[in-house]
């Protein structure tokens, strides 16, 4: 498949770009270049490749939901300008 400069144009105007016509020529090089790499790869044996609905797998990985602090409590605190009682200590904010 190739493009030619009127279609290149009208291209061109649904993607609300203005192509001066002195940058049609390259465009449309770009555009037929782009056309060809698709076509290259349709000649690709997909015959054994299973259909996708997307990217994702269709299902997680389970890991037991479990809670805790990581116990870096002290590596935490460490960066806090100032601690009371195993805590943040912020500004009072409201009154």
């Amino acid at each position: 498949m190739s493009l030619d400069q009127k279609t290149v144009k009208r291209i061109a105007t649904l993607a609300r770009l203005k192509l001066s016509d002195d940058r049609v020529g390259p465009m449309q090089q770009d555009l037929n270049r782009i056309l060809h790499f698709i076509e290259q790869l349709s000649e690709v044996d997909t015959s054994q490749v299973e259909p996708m609905a997307g990217v994702n797998t269709p299902f997680m990985p389970i890991r037991k939901d479990v809670i805790n602090d990581g116990n870096y409590v002290e590596k935490i605190l460490a960066n806090a300008p100032e601690v009371a009682c195993n805590m943040f200590v912020v500004p009072k904010v409201v009154e």
